[in-house]
């Protein structure tokens, strides 16, 4: 079982190193992860045997405080809730450090003009200057070395009592040090009230110039400036989490009752349905019921071209409507969106612990005991070799001050979550510390070839028939052979088809071969070479050839034949992403090994891979055999990375040392997947390697700088120089220098903050910037009023072939001043476009021309008459698998008479459309039974 929890009063990298080890001697406790920069705990233990109560206890046994944090809920935003506690104790934290920080200060400037006055020759009061006034002056300074010691109290609270539960930390040493000046200090006064009382002149001046409160108190004061800068540097590594939790909109307006109303957006409930308007931010996930709308997804993707969502598109949190009115149902809500999903993983992944760290983490846990000891050796050692007392004292202290075990144990922390948190702002999310550093360590990287490096949508190229029938008609006869098969190969070939296809019967699907259909007591066969030669077809010399010139153009060409010949060849080809070239150059600047796997031939596949740059290629591979070839590669010892989109996908995608699932992915990759990409943009994995060498470049400075600041300094601090050139290291100096380090490894960490990719991609931002976004709350009076309708124009839009199409009219329309909506059909082909009056005809016709069509005539004030005679309606759907399912039974919908706007939902097993009122439920319920699905309800929406 796995749990976390919250630890409070962890101040350094050996409190971290305490608790991992209290709690791992547990009987019980497999494993534990303690964050330092998070004050949090992540606890796998068998519950058989341990519980989270014996948990805490052993944590608050060592002088800590643990609480079990409560699990996420999905209809309550917890996981903000929770992010305000932490900062609001924080924020806490910072002030009463600060308050501790300016009282000490102002004390101090006293206490060091009193203290190093005379030495100075700085003018002083009569009763504090003078043989006779030393014991004043030393009580002066004890008074107000008292108050600050008392002020800075909990240095001396917390590194006492882990001393007393020999759990010592960094406060141990600035207790130890401190403590051991003042004590020293108050020996000496006493010393000197003696020598007044008996006249010991000479032993009164001794004392007078051996008192160390000043050091006592700067000690403290000193370290607490150290600690407060370095909490200021560690809040900024949050400021990504931050602007994460600002996209949520404070309100949303539901229905309820059948009336708009506006509520917080923590009390939107799933099936609740939202009402969305222009300028307004996504409140939850869902999908979309009616009206249309243009999303700015950048705060989630990266890409800030506007993406049109329709009835039955799914919509996410934190998305900005940018144009239309929509409504949508919640669907997930509180700790289950996109958004607050996004958080935790960044959250996760800012906290978990690289294996750099282990390192660094083993010498923490040992650092301070060894300090401690070399303290009490340091001042042996003089004592031994005739050094005085107070040599011995003052180099004793310099050592305890001067070690810092703070700025080993950031080293790693620091850098890794402004990291995690820098690669969230490209929308590149990491499940944790270690994919962020795996990522550096790739040698090759493998790119799955459909989806990844293509589109994923292939489409007919090229036409190559041998018969006596037209070209139109031998692709109608292609189509019918391959109606009955789901590979995408198929339904691009069926896609092309025009016409109504002739009945398939005796349907055959062979593996890895092609199929076979018998249409009209004839059997036909469509497929590879493999399948060809296993039915005893010869290919002529023309298809041979044929064969060859469309392979080497990077196209898969598909042998069509019946019982005797070759009938011809279809060339299907996937179209190559805008950045898939750039990507794979990139990959050969980073010194990494590009491997494209692909069940297509050889032929084909070596042609693709030169098109894009792809320096090997696996070709004819199954999908079964992708996790196999991933495995032969890691026995090379290659330190490998995959990267895909599909179900099958996954089994590579955790074989692979590291997995990269691209974005629009399947669940199951994304699950599979080290790394999710956020958008469809191979260059993100080169950014994601830069990214990731960039971190470990600084965590390797930080803990060069870490070592070599103890190596040096506490040397220095035993007083290694002194028989050399007598000089000591002061206790002050030695505590200003291990403030310092801890700055120094902080700040170097938060240069992380101005990474920058070299890889922009084409219509996206390199960040998503929330602050790049103008938005509006719903109480924002920009969308109170509604414009006012004053014409409406129906356009004849000829042209357009399927919903990109429209979405593209859609688009060009709504962007024309003065176009209040444009509601864009597909069938008839017309636009409906709702205007102020203001709108010129050639306005609206130039804005259809540029988007790649033609207004045919513009008719004012006619409605669009089938409207009036359509029923929205949803099918349960049962029996769809995947995406190819999804698509037979949008076409087997589609083909209905009356039937439009058909869109099918894989989660939600059902179907929504729009029917005329000639649609029977029965002639609804054939076409999805004859695709071979099972229907269920039909309902009016």
């Amino acid at each position: 079982m796995k749990e976390s929890f919250n630890v409070y009063g962890m101040t350094c990298a050996a409190c971290q190193a305490n608790v991992t080890k209290a709690v791992a001697k547990l009987d019980g406790v497999k494993d534990v992860d303690v964050s330092l920069l998070g004050n949090s705990m992540k606890v796998d233990y068998d519950e058989q045997k341990v519980d989270a109560k014996t948990i805490c206890d052993a944590v608050d046994r060592i002088g800590y405080t643990a609480e079990q944090k409560q699990a996420p809920k999905s209809e309550t935003n917890s996981l903000k809730k929770e992010w305000a506690d932490r900062q609001a104790r924080v924020e806490r934290d910072r002030k009463a450090a600060w308050d501790r920080l300016i009282s000490s200060v102002i004390l101090m400037i006293p206490l060091m003009y009193v203290a190093m006055g005379e030495m100075l020759h700085l003018p002083l009061p009569a009763i504090l200057s003078g043989e006779q006034n030393h014991l004043i002056n030393a009580l002066t300074q004890l008074i107000l070395a008292a108050i600050i010691m008392v002020i800075q109290k909990h240095f001396y609270i917390d590194g006492f009592k882990g001393l007393l539960k020999r759990a010592p930390n960094m406060d141990s040493l600035v207790a130890l040090g401190s403590g051991a000046s003042f004590v020293y200090a108050l020996a000496m006064t006493y010393i000197m009230a003696y020598g007044y009382g008996h006249g010991q002149m000479t032993l009164v001046h001794h004392a007078a110039h051996s008192l160390y409160f000043d050091s006592a108190a700067m000690i403290v004061t000193l370290v607490s400036i150290g600690k407060y800068l370095e909490s200021k540097s560690k809040a900024k590594t949050g400021d990504a989490l931050s602007k994460l939790m600002d996209l949520t909109p404070k309100n949303a307006i539901v229905i309820r009752d059948g009336q708009e109303v506006q509520v917080a957006q923590d009390q939107v409930r799933v099936g609740d349905i939202v009402v969305m308007k222009p300028g307004q931010r996504v409140p939850v996930d869902g999908t979309v019921l009616e009206g249309t709308g243009y999303l700015d997804q950048s705060a989630i993707t990266g890409e800030s071209i506007p993406v049109e969502k329709t009835a039955g598109d799914e919509v996410l949190s934190a998305t900005i409507n940018e144009n239309g009115t929509f409504r949508f149902k919640a669907e997930k809500v509180g700790d289950d969106t996109t958004l607050s999903q996004i958080i935790r993983l960044v959250d996760e992944a800012g906290t978990s612990k690289a294996p750099i760290a282990r390192t660094a983490d083993k010498v923490a846990a040992v650092f301070v005991p060894i300090v401690i000891g070399l303290a009490l050796a340091t001042f042996a050692g003089w004592m031994i070799v005739g050094g005085d007392f107070r040599t011995a004292l003052n180099n004793a202290i310099s050592v305890l001050v001067i070690s810092c075990p703070c700025a080993l144990g950031l080293a790693t922390p620091m850098a890794i979550m402004v990291g995690t948190e820098k690669a969230a702002q490209f929308g590149i999310l990491l499940k944790n510390a270690e994919s962020l550093e795996n990522l550096h360590n790739i040698q090759t990287i493998v790119l799955d070839k459909t989806g990844t490096i293509t589109s994923g949508k292939p489409s007919v190229q090229d036409v190559v028939n041998f018969t006596d029938q037209s070209d139109a008609d031998f692709l109608e006869l292609a189509a019918a052979i391959e109606q009955g098969s789901n590979h995408p190969l198929a339904e691009a070939i069926t896609a092309a088809a025009n016409g109504d296809l002739a009945q398939a019967d005796a349907f055959e699907n062979i593996s890895g071969k092609g199929v076979k259909a018998v249409i009209g007591q004839k059997t036909y066969y469509a497929g590879n070479r493999k399948l060809m030669d296993q039915v005893g077809i010869a290919i002529p010399e023309k298809a041979e050839t044929a064969l060859n010139d469309l392979a080497e153009q990077g196209k898969t060409p598909m042998l069509f034949a019946d019982e005797k010949q070759v009938l011809g060849i279809i060339a299907v080809a996937d179209t190559v992403r805008q950045t898939s070239a750039a990507a794979i150059a990139a990959f050969r600047q980073q010194g990494i090994h590009t491997v494209m796997l692909t069940g297509d031939n050889a032929k084909t596949a070596r042609a693709m891979a030169d098109r894009v740059g792809i320096d090997e290629v696996i070709s004819d591979v199954l999908p079964a055999d992708k996790e196999a070839k991933i495995r032969s590669l890691q026995e090379k010892g290659q330190f490998t990375a995959m990267v895909g989109d599909g179900i099958n996908d996954a089994p590579a995608l955790v074989r692979a040392d590291i997995g990269i699932a691209i974005g629009q992915g399947t669940d199951i990759a994304m699950d599979s997947a080290d790394v999710v990409l956020m958008k469809n943009d191979l260059t993100d994995v080169n950014t994601a390697i830069d990214l990731s060498r960039a971190v470990i470049r600084n965590v390797h400075q930080n803990l060069f700088w870490a070592l070599i600041y103890n190596v040096i300094g506490i040397p220095l601090a035993m007083g290694v120089l002194t028989p050399l050139t007598g000089w000591t290291l002061s206790p002050m100096y030695g505590a200003a220098a291990m403030s310092l380090s801890s700055i120094i490894v902080c700040t170097n960490a938060w240069r992380l903050r101005f990474f920058q990719s070299k890889y922009a991609s084409t219509g996206s931002k390199q960040e998503a910037k929330p602050s790049d976004h103008k938005q509006s709350e719903v109480s924002s009076p920009a969308v109170k009023e509604e414009p006012v309708v004053k014409e409406k124009l129906l356009l004849d839009v000829q042209g357009m072939m399927c919903n990109h199409c429209v979405a593209s009219v859609t688009y060009a329309l709504r962007h024309v001043k003065g176009v209040i909506d444009a509601d864009v059909k597909l069938d008839p082909h017309s636009a409906l476009v709702s205007t102020d009056g203001t709108v010129t005809h050639a306005a609206l016709e130039q804005a259809v021309e540029n988007a790649g069509y033609q207004v045919v005539s513009i008719t004012s004030d006619q409605p669009v008459k089938k409207e009036d005679t359509r029923m929205k309606k949803q099918m349960d759907v049962d029996g769809m698998m995947c995406e190819h399912c999804q698509a037979h039974v949008t076409k087997a919908l589609s083909d209905v008479p009356g039937v439009s706007d058909v869109q099918v939902s894989l989660e939600k097993k059902n179907a929504t459309f729009n029917a005329e009122d000639s649609v029977t439920d029965e002639m609804l319920k054939k076409a999805v039974t004859d695709a071979g699905y099972q229907p269920g309800n039909i309902r009016n929406c």
